[in-house]
């Protein structure tokens, strides 16, 4: 009964939708207020409700292991520990766009009760959008991918989850993931909004820079998490690997990055009206194109967990249907929006536009190495793209912009002079150089990641600068989430430069007693024993590290056997100082009875998801600086529309 309730609720879900888009697009049309038009927020509200309501039900089928559902026979174990049966609800194909569209709805119900500063035809034109884009994957699970099939005979036990999925990390990284996607579809449908009504206005702006500001920092967490969980977990000893799920999720934070510094713009200084409407535009369209990518099964990655290339198929549908007719409204529309104010070359905006240049140019070199592999292999050539093309490439476009975004915030509104900041820029150019010339000497550092070292230190002390003379604690709250956010890319810069120019790493082959080293570590392999935990075995070694000759410190890599489904995984054991972290994976035993070891000392690789969670939680100083600002404005706003009001009554 679960299950058909919540199918139920799924289509009454839908059938709202196509009311919400139905009566959102004859309102527009209509130009003035029809009888259809009230009823676009409280179907877009009740539409939230319903899919809340299916997605809680496939979350309970899941935490009781109903037999009788296909998916979750497919999905769950009666022996997985409970966290792990709740996450293999989204730990799926179908679940997954059950959770991608409740919360579109859960978005588009929270515009429509909150959402007041836009034009209401604007607003109609939104939520219609939104409507679209909603129906579309309510199609897709209700006729390609249900969640709640039953089987015909329930079985005596399901196939379990993905041991690389039973991990915390990843339990929560999924969702956030699509906390961002889902922000950007919301700003596609106040974009495709504000082009069928041409309002491009600081107000459209100021309603659509929260949105892209939540889904900044939820890619922001999302990333800065599946990294961490691809380095502890895959037991690679590495933080990036340009695979193709990677870049699927990178390349709508680099579009994401641009439209919330061209939103701000407008929103603040009325310009980069058409470049914004066309961000938005990009920014869903490749959150629409790493779905593609990550669930059609056409790229081959350790991460692809879900893929069907019949279903694939639905989603490329999708992406042709909205990208194409965005593009589309874009094209016929475009000419007739204004661009809106003009600005030097040499001032804040100048800077900005040429950071957004900068990482678009970035955006284009990730999508052409992520999907070239696609194309040779149509032409019946295999190849692969990896940082052997991603960093050198990457590099020419990143250098430049990581140089203007220390300087450019020190720029004014408008219009500027270079010279007005000299000793500024002076302070970051001498600590570059400072910075080239000390590690080009003492540590012989290779180009890239001593590029990446005086970079660091130029973003970070730049990042900084704004603050100089000013009284901290009447600094915006906003402004600070910008130093924040800069000053998190400059600490996680200096963490990957780091990571890459001082590793040291050490394959061993040791008996139970003998000792090995990997940089300044001392590792001793005390002994190697047999463990079991509620769905796993394991081999787990039991090893002393010391640090410089100190006091060692018991760390106990394993090496996984689970039953449901077979797969075997590592466990790596972690030790974390200020100065790095000493990463240990525990290996087969060889013929002659030594237990093979894979060591590495990573000096200052912490700093990679520090500067990931500065990053984000300057996105959410920023989030809250202009909600406050604009509840602020709001409120001054009502009360002068009040005076205004008494006094029209005295007169």
């Amino acid at each position: 009964m679960i299950a058909e309730v919540g199918l139920a609720a799924l289509w009454l879900a839908a059938a709202l939708a196509a009311l919400q888009m139905v009566a959102g697009f004859l309102a527009v049309r209509a130009g003035d207020e029809t009888e259809l038009a009230g009823l676009i927020r409280p179907a877009a509200v009740v539409q939230g409700v319903l899919v809340s309501i299916s997605f809680v039900m496939l979350l309970w089928l899941f935490a009781v292991t109903d037999l009788s559902v296909k998916l979750v026979v497919a999905n769950s174990h009666s022996m997985k520990p409970l966290v792990f049966k709740i996450a293999g609800a989204w730990g799926n194909h179908e679940g997954s766009m059950l959770l991608w569209v409740t919360v579109m709805a859960l978005a588009g119900a929270l515009i429509a009760l909150v959402e007041r500063r836009l034009p209401e035809r604007t607003m109609q034109a939104t939520l219609a959008a939104q409507g679209v884009v909603s129906l579309g994957f309510y199609a897709f699970l209700l006729f390609s991918s249900n969640p709640f099939e039953r089987l015909p005979t329930p079985a005596a036990e399901g196939m379990g989850l993905n041991p690389l999925l039973q991990d915390l990390g990843l339990a929560f990284h999924p969702p956030t993931l699509y906390l961002g996607y889902v922000g950007l579809s919301v700003a596609f449908s106040f974009a495709v909004g504000a082009l069928l009504t041409r309002q491009v206005t600081p107000d459209f702006a100021r309603a659509m820079r929260p949105w892209v500001l939540g889904a900044w920092v939820f890619l922001t967490v999302g990333i800065t998490a599946g990294s961490y969980w691809a380095y502890y977990e895959l037991g690679w000893g590495g933080w990036w690997f340009w695979d193709p799920v990677e870049n699927a999720s990178l390349m709508p934070w680099l579009a994401a990055t641009a439209l919330l510094h061209s939103a701000s713009v407008l929103a603040s200084r009325d310009a980069l009206r058409v470049w914004t409407i066309m961000l938005g535009v990009v920014a869903f369209s490749m959150s629409m194109v790493g779905t593609f990518l990550v669930r059609s099964g056409i790229l081959t990655s350790v991460h692809a967990f879900a893929v069907d290339p019949e279903r694939g198929s639905f989603i490329l549908m999708l992406l042709t249907l909205y990208i194409g007719g965005a593009l589309l409204l874009f094209s016929l529309r475009a000419g007739t929006v204004s661009e809106g104010e003009r600005f030097a070359v040499a001032s804040r905006e100048g800077a900005l536009v040429f950071n957004n240049v900068m990482l678009s140019a970035i955006l284009a070199i990730v999508l052409l190495g992520t999907l070239y592999p696609l194309v040779t292999e149509a032409f019946d050539v295999r190849v692969s793209v990896g940082p052997p093309y991603f960093n050198p490439v990457g590099a020419i476009f990143t250098v430049p912009m990581l140089v203007v975004m220390a300087v450019g915030p020190l720029l004014r509104w408008r219009r500027d002079r270079l010279d007005r900041v000299r000793n500024e820029i002076a302070i970051i150019a001498a600590l570059t150089l400072a910075a080239i010339v000390l590690f080009s000497l003492v540590a012989q550092v290779e180009l890239l990641p001593l590029l990446g070292l005086a970079l660091g230190l130029a973003v970070g002390v730049g990042s900084l600068l704004p603050l100089r003379g000013r009284k901290l604690t009447r600094v915006p709250i906003a402004t600070w989430g910008m130093v924040v956010a800069h000053f998190g890319i400059a600490v996680a810069l200096l963490g990957m430069a780091s990571e890459s120019a001082f590793s040291k790493e050490r394959l061993a082959a040791v008996e139970i007693g003998q000792s090995t080293t990997v940089g300044p570590w001392t590792i001793t392999l005390q002994g190697v024993e047999p463990v079991a935990g509620p769905n796993w075995t394991a081999i787990e070694g039991r090893m002393a590290a010391s640090y410089a000759g100190g006091e060692p410190t018991i760390i106990d890599p394993q090496a996984r056997n689970f039953w449901a489904p077979p797969q075997q995984t590592t466990e790596s054991a972690l030790v974390t100082r200020w100065n790095g972290q000493l990463y240990a994976v525990m290996g087969d035993r060889a013929p002659d009875g030594r237990w093979q070891l894979r060591l590495w000392w990573k000096p200052f690789v912490p700093l990679i998801w520090l500067g990931g969670l500065l990053v984000a939680f300057g996105g959410v100083l920023a989030l809250v600086g202009r909600v406050l600002a604009d509840l602020k404005r709001r409120e001054v706003v009502r009360r002068m529309a009040s005076r205004r009001a008494e006094q029209e009554k005295l007169a």
